[in-house]
Formats: C-alpha cells, sequence, structure tokens
C-alpha cells in the first residue's frame, strides 16, 4: 500500500510539470511571433526592399511618313545612333517627279493668273474708252436735243443721237461686266496658284522625308529591314532605345510607399552588375494601379501573385540613376533589385 500511494504521489508532480512546460511553450512560442512580427515591422518601417524592379526606358517604334521602295539601309542592329543620323533612304525618283509635275503645275497656275490679270488691266482700258464714249454721246444727245427743240435739227438727228447714247451706255455697261468677268478669273488663278503651292509643298516634304533620321540618340533594335523592303508611312520600322530615358522601376507593397518621398534616395542592385549599388533618386510613385490584367487602360498593372503566393498590391516606384554602370551599360527590360532607407534622408 505504501508503494502504491509513493508511485501515485510520484506520478502527480510529474503531470503537473508536463501541463506547465507545454504552456510555457506555448506563451514562449507566441512571444517569438509577437517580437518577430515587432521586428519585421521595424525593419520595414527603416528598410524598404523589393526584388520585383526592372530597367526601362522608352522604345521608339519610328515609322517612315512616307510609302516606298528601301534603297539604303545606314545603320546595323545593335548600333548606337545618335538624333539626326541617317538610318535609311526611300527611293525619291517618283517623289522628284511628283514634285516636279507639281512645280510645272504652280508656274501654269501662276501664268493664268497673269493673263487673267492682263484681261483686267484690257477690261478696265475698254471700260474707260466706253465711258469716254458714252460721255460723248451724252453731250452729243443733249445738243441736238436743244437744236431740235429750236427746230434747227431734224427728228431723225435726235434719234440718232438717242441711239447713240444707248449703245454708249450698253457699251459702258458691258465693260464693267468684262471687268467682273476678268477679276473673277484672277480671283480663280489665284486660288489655283494656293492649292499649285500646298501641292508642291506636300510635294516637297515628301521628298524630304525619304531620307529617314534617328529622332533620339538610342541604340538600335531588332533591325530588320533590308533594301528592297517596302516602307509603309506611319508603319513601325526601326526600334530605337532611348538611351537618355534609362529608369528603374521598383513595384513596392502598400505598407512601404507611405514613408516614400519624391527625391528621396534609393540604392539599385542591377543584376548585370552584381555586388554593386548605384545611387538613385525616387522619381514618382504611381497613384494608381490597374486590377484588371484584361481590361485595357492607362493605369499599370501590377500582377498581385508569383509562384502561386498571392501578395499584397504593389504600386510602381520610378528611380533615376545618378550613377550609371561603365559605358552606361543599362539593358531595358533587366532584373534589378532596390532597397530605400525612408529614414535616410
Amino acid at each position: 500500500m505504501p508503494s502504491d500511494a509513493a508511485a501515485a504521489d510520484g506520478r502527480a508532480p510529474r503531470s503537473g510539470t508536463r501541463e506547465v512546460s507545454t504552456g510555457r511553450k506555448i506563451l514562449l512560442a507566441l512571444a517569438a511571433v509577437l517580437v518577430l512580427f515587432v521586428a519585421w515591422e521595424t525593419l520595414t518601417t527603416f528598410v524598404a526592399y523589393t526584388d520585383d524592379a526592372y530597367v526601362r526606358s522608352n522604345l521608339v517604334a519610328f515609322a517612315p511618313q512616307v510609302t516606298g521602295h528601301v534603297v539604303g539601309v545606314h545603320v546595323r542592329d545593335n548600333q548606337t545612333a545618335h538624333r539626326n543620323d541617317l538610318l535609311i533612304s526611300i527611293d525619291p525618283v517618283p517623289f522628284q517627279l511628283t514634285f516636279d509635275a507639281r512645280k510645272a503645275k504652280l508656274q501654269e497656275a501662276q501664268a493664268q493668273a497673269n493673263a487673267s490679270r492682263d484681261q483686267v488691266a484690257v477690261a478696265q482700258d475698254t471700260l474707260q474708252a466706253a465711258v469716254a464714249a458714252r460721255d460723248l454721246a451724252a453731250v452729243t444727245q443733249r445738243r441736238t436735243r436743244a437744236l431740235n427743240a429750236d427746230s434747227f435739227a431734224s427728228r431723225q438727228t435726235l434719234d440718232t443721237a438717242n441711239a447713240s447714247m444707248q449703245r454708249a451706255e450698253a457699251d459702258v455697261d458691258s465693260a464693267q461686266a468684262g471687268i467682273a468677268r476678268a477679276q473673277r478669273m484672277v480671283a480663280a488663278s489665284e486660288a489655283a496658284i494656293a492649292v499649285a503651292q500646298a501641292d508642291l509643298a506636300t510635294a516637297e516634304w515628301e521628298l524630304a522625308h525619304t531620307k529617314v533620321y534617328a529622332p533620339v540618340d538610342g541604340a538600335i533594335n531588332n533591325l530588320t529591314v533590308e533594301v528592297g523592303a517596302t516602307a509603309r508611312a506611319d508603319v513601325p520600322l526601326i526600334g530605337i532605345v532611348d538611351t537618355a530615358a534609362f529608369r528603374i522601376v521598383a513595384n513596392y507593397k502598400q505598407s512601404y510607399i507611405r514613408n516614400f518621398r519624391v527625391g528621396g534616395t534609393a540604392w539599385v542592385w542591377l543584376d548585370a552588375y552584381p555586388w554593386h549599388f548605384f545611387r538613385a533618386r525616387i522619381q514618382g510613385i504611381a497613384r494608381g494601379i490597374n486590377r484588371n490584367e484584361t481590361q485595357p487602360t492607362l493605369l499599370p498593372y501590377v500582377a498581385p501573385t508569383t509562384d502561386w503566393i498571392r501578395l499584397q498590391r504593389r504600386f510602381p516606384v520610378t528611380l533615376t540613376l545618378e550613377e550609371r554602370p561603365p559605358g552606361d551599360g543599362l539593358f531595358m527590360g533587366a532584373d534589378a533589385r532596390v532597397v530605400i532607407f525612408p529614414w535616410q534622408d
């Protein structure tokens, strides 16, 4: 019996010890989770890191402004081009012929306008002569009427004077109508000159655009055009990566961006240049994103999942590099990593 009691007394303390030990482990685990949470919140308050970043620039999809056959390609794929460097030449012969034809059309319109102005001058001279004849006829009519009243001129003589006056007035009306017609011809000729000048300017513009020049400094990207190909107006033919527009786009979670400010310092790790951090500045923070991937919009879409894990919504933060890799070795679309210390500035 004593042994049974002793055994019973021995078991009871061990069971209580196990219960205390289990509760202590739970409390320690909860405390550890709380410490980790506080540590994480504290860390993310002072250090904002993302590996969802990449190098971005502007791809200038350059299209010719006239349609024609390519007769010269003056650049190579991946070549660095400078603004106003000649890229391609389009056959200028059809455009030169059009230019010459429209120049001749303008000269014809100008000649017609000069002829119309001469007609106006002739019509004015005719009117002047008709007015003089009418004035003379009017004087003759008055004299004849006075003589007829005094019986010194016959009725037939008066009728002849009246008829001459009517013809003179008709000649004046006809001359005035001739001037109006000639002036309308001048107006039509001047309108034809304006149209011909516009057509000639268009032909000159088209001829000038058979030489295609680089619009920006950049690198030729994925060049596929060859001599003999057809260049079509407003259809992209050459892609140029603008070397002056390189920037870093880093997608940051909402909990980070509240501490960012434009002009703040950032540090960029480029995967093309590992183990080197490049100083950058926050250029801007996106004020909106698109939550629907398939809906066309001007807002950027940032995927909320990665490797089947749903993440907190992220917003693009644009950074400009204050220092660049040697030889400006930036590549559009390359991966990057970014760390920002909001307290640094």
